[in-house]
């Protein structure tokens, strides 16, 4: 690294333990805790994309080794599924600007997808997660890590009511179905975007905004990620709604804390589909 790399690294560092410590540092270890998200001896592939989010991430995973609380190892893993050049050179010059050695590997997945007019970009992320699996796996992990962050969370939980009739949210960690032993975990669980981006802004940062080939020219898109998505007509409604209640953010993610199973009509467990109707005759009366 330069010296005006280092310089900056540290400034990058130190604005996660001091001006940001609250917002940042606090719900990542938080999240960490109340999951259970990191054991002993875990070795953890912490995916990088390029965005903010991620970026962001393994700063935050850099800060919690220093504290030694648990052992573990990480790598710093970055797929490219078919970047331009401009794309990969930003996340490679971005990587060293803030001191992580990252590990990077190449996908032909942009390539696999481009004819698909069908969710093309559902297929795409369950190719890249396939992908991130398998490497994190050759390169001796148990986990990988993704950076999905709280409004990610709460967006999805709505965005599954309203346009998929259910109910259901993003798990801070799951077991791998395909890649046994493997798990994915999200650690900035709690950690808000709007925080994210503050310390984007306070430390003059710029990260890709998309991981998309088609949009010619993600690396320098609009830094707030406009597009005409699903999930923006959600993050608007959300915006909306807090006007009048400011509560509401939390109670979205709080609901699926919450759930009475007395009060649902149907739900699924393990794959198989349980009706109210099943134990109604067995149960006490109520009002």
């Amino acid at each position: 690294m330069e010296k005006t790399e280092i310089n900056q690294a540290a400034e990058i560092e130190k604005s996660i333990r001091k001006k940001l410590h609250k917002e940042l540092f606090s719900p990542f270890a938080k999240a960490v805790r109340d999951y259970e998200l990191i054991r002993e001896g875990d070795r953890i592939a912490v995916c990088i994309s390029g965005g903010k989010d991620s970026m962001l991430m393994a700063k935050l995973f850099q800060e919690l080794q220093k504290h030694r609380k648990v052992s573990f190892e990480v790598e710093f893993l970055v797929m490219d599924p078919g970047y331009l050049l401009a794309n990969r050179t930003m996340i490679e010059n971005n990587a060293a600007r803030m001191n992580l050695s990252v590990t990077v590997f190449e996908t032909d997945i942009f390539d696999a997808v481009y004819e698909i007019e069908k969710s093309p970009c559902y297929l795409c992320a369950r190719m890249r997660r396939g992908h991130l699996y398998h490497q994190a796996k050759e390169l001796g992990c148990n986990k990988i890590a993704l950076g999905h962050h709280y409004d990610d969370v709460i967006e999805t939980i709505l965005m599954g009511m309203l346009y998929g009739g259910q109910i259901q949210t993003m798990m801070p960690k799951l077991h791998s179905t395909n890649f046994p032993g493997m798990e994915l975990i999200r650690p900035m669980y709690y950690i808000r975007e709007a925080d994210i981006k503050r310390w984007r802004d306070y430390n003059g940062l710029q990260f890709l905004q998309c991981a998309c080939r088609f949009t010619e020219h993600c690396a320098m898109a609009d830094p707030e990620g406009r597009s005409e998505s699903k999930r923006l007509e959600i993050k608007n409604m959300i915006a909306e709604m807090k006007k009048t209640n400011p509560f509401v953010e939390g109670n979205i993610f709080k609901s699926v804390e919450n759930v009475n199973l007395s009060t649902v009509i149907a739900y699924k467990k393990e794959g198989i589909k349980h009706h109210f109707l099943e134990s109604y005759d067995n149960e006490p009366e109520g009002c």
